[in-house]
């Protein structure tokens, strides 16, 4: 559904994106991940005809974004991040508009606007103002003006924001629901939201791509998946040089606690599990020892891992 090969922006001096390449194959959900500034906005822009490249190519549905522009934005719904709605027009109303704008003829926008309406839960709402709407009602209005055209691929940035816990799992379940017929590329900073909703992942920092694979496989090639946290009652110093001496300890970092506690972080190599040694070289020693846990790694430990700058 979607190849970008060698996509760049540059603006003056500042080289936004940086010759990335990534696919998303037709019926994957696929997060879009990264820090502020690092280039998914200006990705989702040049994909969706919003801004043009300035090297590289993109295709979407085998039309290329730059020679195919208009034939390509009919492929696509897109929901940005702050959804421009007009304030002033009832639900319906808005979405009838928008239908017409977008080239459906009365009766298949009759048709649409009505689908619509019961697949994002507007049917309460569809006759009140859009401006005495709550916001996660104004997002769910923004996911049915992507979704009014029937396209085939929808790109969702940040679909969730601003969303209290509630009206974020609607939404999750919703683009669930949608998965099940379209392509989604979604851009989030929820990195939860997206294990839970995500077949794919992709990374971007700095303007390049730093991994795309499923979050299982993302999360088992990390470092993050082999650390471990021991509170033991020691001196420092003295319990990190006995700790570093252990057989596939990487690092060790303390942090005290209450009571001269210390909470010792203890990173190992990949698939090495270092607990029993822990435990033994306390009970040898006499540390007193209060909790040891393996860390169970997530999605927000790799995206760390692959964005931190130290």
């Amino acid at each position: 559904m979607i190849e970008v090969n060698q996509l760049s922006k540059r603006y003056a001096r500042h080289e936004a994106v940086r010759e990335i390449t990534f696919s998303v194959a037709r019926g994957e959900i696929v997060g879009f991940l990264g820090p502020n500034g690092a280039g998914k906005t200006t990705t989702l822009r040049m994909l969706t005809g919003f801004l043009p490249p300035t090297s590289g190519t993109a295709r979407i549905a085998g039309l290329d974004i730059s020679r195919q522009s208009l034939e390509v934005r009919r492929q696509i719904g897109y929901m940005p991040e702050n959804v421009p709605l007009y304030e002033d027009m009832r639900v319906r109303e808005y979405l009838k508009f928008r239908a017409q704008i977008k080239g459906l003829d009365r009766g298949h926008t009759r048709r649409r606007v009505g689908l619509v309406l019961e697949t994002c839960g507007l049917q309460s709402v569809h006759r009140k103002m859009i401006k005495t709407l709550s916001k996660g009602f104004r997002q769910r209005v923004g996911l049915a003006d992507a979704l009014v055209h029937d396209p085939e691929l929808l790109i969702l940035d940040e679909p969730t924001n601003g969303l209290d816990p509630n009206q974020i799992r609607q939404i999750r379940e919703l683009i669930r629901q949608l998965g099940q017929s379209h392509t989604v590329l979604i851009s989030t900073h929820i990195l939860h939201e997206v294990e839970m909703t995500c077949n794919r992942v992709i990374i971007i920092d700095n303007g390049q791509i730093k991994a795309a694979d499923t979050p299982a496989n993302l999360i088992q090639r990390m470092r993050a998946a082999g650390r471990i946290q021991v509170e033991i009652q020691v001196g420092p110093e003295v319990a990190a040089a006995a700790l570093n001496r252990l057989e596939h300890v990487k690092k060790v970092t303390p942090e005290p606690l209450d009571d001269g506690w210390i909470r010792f972080t203890v990173w190992v190599d990949s698939g090495a599990d270092a607990r029993e040694p822990i435990a033994r070289l306390a009970a040898q020693l006499g540390w007193p020892l209060r909790s040891l846990f393996s860390h169970v790694a997530t999605l927000e430990d790799v995206f760390v891992e692959l964005t931190r700058k130290d």
